[in-house]
Formats: C-alpha cells, structure tokens, sequence
C-alpha cells in the first residue's frame, strides 16, 4: 500500500476528533507515499439533509480553515509523504446547477475528488442510503422494496457519471456498491450484478477512475470491500485505474480493508 486517497478528518461532523497529524503519522508509519484528505464537501444551502443529525458534510463556514490548514501541512511534511487538498462531493439528483457552482468557487484549490452518491430521489424527497440499517428499511418500505433502493441507487449512480458538473467535475466515481452496506439484513431478491457491470462500462467510456473503497470489508452488514473482487477484476480488464482509499473517519482506520484485496491487484493501484 503506497497511498491511500479516501480519508476524513475532523471537519467531518459525524466523524472523530483525530486530528490531521494524528492521520498523516499513521500514515507515516503504515508506509504511505500519499494520502488525500477527502472531506464530504458542504452540501447545497438550499438541500436539506435527510438524515436525523443532519451531518453529512462539512459545515461551509469551515471549508477555508480546512484548506488552510492542509496547506500548512503539505509544506510541513514535505519530503516524508505527499498530502492531497481533496474533497468528497455529492451527486444529489436535482442539485446539479449548485454543485457545479460549488465546484467552481473551489475547484482550483483541489489536488484530488470523489464524487459519490449518498442520497436518492423519490418524488420529492431525498434519502440517505447508508445513514442506518434501520433507516435503510425505513427506505425500502417507502420505495416498496429493497430492490426498489437497488434500482434506484445504481440508476442514480449512472446520473452521476452523465452528469455536467462543469470542468472540476470529480473524474473518480466513489463506493458504487455502497447500496450493499447492509446486505447481510436486507439481501435483495434479484442480482444486481448487471447493474455495476453497466456502470463499470459507463465509467470506461467517460475516461473516469474508480474509488477502490475498504470501508465496506469492516462493516459487519456489507463484509466486502466497495466494489468487491468479481467488480474490481472487471474494472482492471476494461482499463478502469483503481485507486485505493480507506474512507477512514478516525486515524486507526487508515489503510483499512486494504489486504482483503487479492495480491494480484496490488500493484494495480494507483
């Protein structure tokens, strides 16, 4: 593991309080090369958040410290490992002219980005697929089943990879199994395979990379990494680059789920 490029830090409000240097010296010492603080970006004045908490980006007011700070730092550290200004960015279905206009306040200020979809749209409504278990099934009894929050977020995903979001556009497709979170409560009836072999393509065509996210493997629901190994293998044979990342939110989770990934694929990461 030489980067790992999917990392939360404390500007995260449902994150922890580990701060950056607490991330960067575990880094340090798991090897890392490189890593990229990915915050989940502010999400649009005008979107409410779904989830109870209302927590799932970083408050806006906060957005210049954090540059700031990573700024600091990059020129602290320079020599002993790479650090990435990044964001997290959300597709929300609807919210495209203000995430375009978000990206282009703060693109330039950018190293790297993800973009990944959280929320899916029901009529009028907005939910936040990974917020709880429970609230997942909250969802499916709204939407009418679980295969009803399957369709829904894999037709979502392929929105986001269409999407013109202007030139910062994130060009890195987040966690597209995220809706598998909590798959060993609510398995869906039908194979979803089709879908992500599809999206798979999607991202080939657009020239975009892929979020190769361990997260998943810890999640006592979900138990493999975003996407799993039949999903990264067929990436790799379209050309799609992997990139690794943690989606860590306290520095011990750096590197996570890193070596359930078959070493075939490790020099394969970018």
């Amino acid at each position: 593991m030489k980067s790992d490029r999917h990392v939360h830090t404390s500007f995260c409000p449902h994150g922890s309080s580990d701060t950056f240097n607490d991330y960067i010296t575990r880094g340090i010492e798991l090897g890392l090369k490189e890593i990229t603080f990915t915050e989940h970006a502010p999400l649009p004045p005008n979107f409410e958040d779904p989830t109870p908490e209302k927590d799932s980006g970083m408050d806006a007011t906060l957005l210049l410290d954090y540059f700031q700070e990573l700024h600091v730092l990059k020129e602290h550290y320079k020599g002993k490992i790479l650090i990435k200004r990044g964001l997290e960015v959300d597709f929300i279905e609807g919210y495209e002219k203000e995430t375009t206009e978000f990206l282009n306040e703060v693109g330039e200020f950018l190293d790297d980005s993800i973009l990944s979809v959280h929320f899916v749209k029901e009529e009028h409504n907005w939910h936040c697929i990974d917020f709880s278990d429970d609230t997942f099934n909250d969802i499916a009894t709204e939407l009418g089943s679980i295969d009803a929050v399957y369709s829904k977020y894999y037709d979502t995903l392929e929105k986001s990879i269409h999407a013109n979001l202007g030139l910062y556009k994130p060009k890195r497709i987040g966690h597209i199994t995220l809706v598998h979170k909590f798959q060993h409560r609510f398995p869906p009836a039908n194979n979803f395979d089709d879908r992500v072999y599809r999206v798979l393509d999607l991202i080939k065509e657009q020239g975009y990379s892929l979020d190769y996210n361990g997260a998943g493997f810890v999640k006592p629901l979900c138990r493999e990494p975003y996407p799993p190994e039949r999903f990264a293998k067929r990436a790799m044979d379209l050309g799609i680059p992997l990139v690794y990342g943690s989606d860590a939110h306290q520095a011990k989770d750096l590197g996570q789920g890193f070596d359930s990934l078959i070493s075939e694929f490790k020099d394969s990461f970018n």
